[in-house]
């Protein structure tokens, strides 16, 4: 198997700690799009990060995946700070999961996953040994997509694909897992089978720290620990989901009035005037 060759600060509790993060973009004049950010994910924490388009999220989730610096203010990922640290390994140890990721179409589920191993869109053959193979039939019998491992991806459905990304994800054996609108476009029962594998994923890893970018209360498991809301690049709120997802605090952050109800561990919004 593929070993890494640099590795996370050891012992990590803050797997991210924002200090003040401000990222600001100079057009005309010099637009503020995260003002102050300060925010910590514990290891086996599992974060929503919602707020209104134009909020900040896609910053937020750049600063903490490793893609971009913050104007002002401190990030440490993983117990190294931005800056400080070459970037590239860093995001070896991140899983990233998104819909606009590319990956090769034509390609198996098993050899999309496998790519993983070596955060390439194409695979290199050569880097996979027999371990690394196997833990790629691993992962996606765990994110519940044996049956895929020879179909092509691009003829898996919406669903199926971000289960399989999953497993791709997991391949470095990540201590970070980021997951940008991993629901986008999908039909109910998609949404659910997704659902169930992220509750089992924080069953089955009780180490990995997760942050879910969505957009909608009802996409989030149970097994969700706590959440962020921004508003025009600012915390409004931020802490245990139970004291987060409020009608109060979703009404202000969405601007308009949100009830907000949670059953058998899910939450549930509505929104009218």
């Amino acid at each position: 198997m593929i070993q890494p060759s640099w590795k996370p600060t050891a012992e990590l509790d803050a797997v991210v700690a924002l200090t003040g993060a401000t990222v600001s973009r100079r057009t005309t004049g010099q637009e503020i799009i995260l003002d102050g950010i300060n925010w910590t994910v514990r290891s086996g924490e599992h974060w929503a990060l919602l707020g209104p388009n134009g909020a900040g999220k896609t910053t937020l989730l750049k600063l903490i995946g490793a893609v971009m610096h913050p104007t002002d203010g401190i990030v440490e990922v993983l117990g190294h700070r931005l800056g400080e640290v070459d970037v590239r390994d860093l995001r070896a140890h991140i899983g990233l999961v998104s819909a606009s990721q590319k990956v090769p179409r034509d390609a198996t589920a098993h050899t999309v996953v496998l790519t993983g191993a070596t955060g390439t869109v194409q695979p290199l053959w050569r880097r996979y040994d027999t371990a690394t193979r196997e833990r790629a039939h691993h992962l996606l019998t765990e994110l519940g997509c044996k049956e895929l491992t020879d179909r092509r991806f691009g003829d898996c459905s919406g669903g199926q694909r971000a289960r399989i990304l999953i497993s791709r994800a997991l391949m470095a054996d990540p201590s970070l897992l980021l997951l940008d609108e991993p629901f986008n476009a999908l039909d109910l029962p998609s949404r659910e089978d997704l659902v169930d594998a992220l509750r089992e994923l924080a069953a089955d890893r009780t180490d990995l720290a997760t942050v879910t970018v969505t957009h909608h209360v009802e996409e989030l498991p149970p097994s969700t620990t706590h959440a962020l809301l921004l508003k025009e690049g600012r915390t409004l709120a931020s802490g245990s989901v139970g004291g987060v997802l409020t009608s109060n605090y979703m009404t202000s952050c969405f601007g308009r009035p949100i009830r907000v109800a949670r059953h058998e561990g899910r939450w549930y919004a509505r929104s009218g005037r």
